[in-house]
């Protein structure tokens, strides 16, 4: 079983959501099979079918959240010291020197990636490509959408 490296921002929103689905959802799930059930024939029943195939999927959710945390190496960057290293936690300040456009991301691991909230895996091309930079330096990191270049211009541990 490998650790999968996780912030611990990205760890307390799994613990929140197994918390949902395990006293909320899957609740209101089992309602809804009892309701369905309640209609008589099961063979045609499409709502008993429904309702059982998305307390499938919930159950299928909630082991996956708890392999996810039982496999966490938990990492507080707010507790490292900042020599201005990318690291795994880490908030990159860039400089796209293609367009002069400034972007910031933030390196977590594969269950928090969200590129609408900036927040990007730490295996993606980005992410490779920034790992072990540090402030200042310049970067090529190639993507799906081709070559990129950007300037590190700082590093956060927040």
């Amino acid at each position: 079983m490998e650790k999968e490296p996780i912030t611990l921002n990205g760890l307390n929103k799994l613990k929140e959501e197994l918390i949902y689905l395990k006293e909320k959802k899957r609740p209101e799930i089992v309602a809804a099979i009892s309701e369905a059930r309640s209609h008589g024939d099961l063979k045609e029943n499409a709502e008993y079918h429904a309702a059982k195939e998305e307390q499938s999927h919930n159950e299928g959710r909630i082991n996956e959240i708890n392999d996810i945390i039982a496999r966490a190496n938990v990492i507080d960057i707010t507790k490292m010291t900042n020599d201005g290293k990318v690291i795994f936690g880490s908030t990159v300040y860039l400089e796209n020197l293609d367009t002069g456009e400034n972007i910031n991301y933030k390196i977590v691991g594969k269950d928090e990636a969200d590129l609408k909230q900036k927040l990007i895996y730490f295996q993606s091309p980005i992410g490779k490509g920034l790992i072990g930079k540090n402030k200042n330096d310049l970067v090529e990191i190639s993507t799906p959408a081709g070559i990129k270049n950007f300037e590190i211009k700082d590093v956060k541990y927040v």
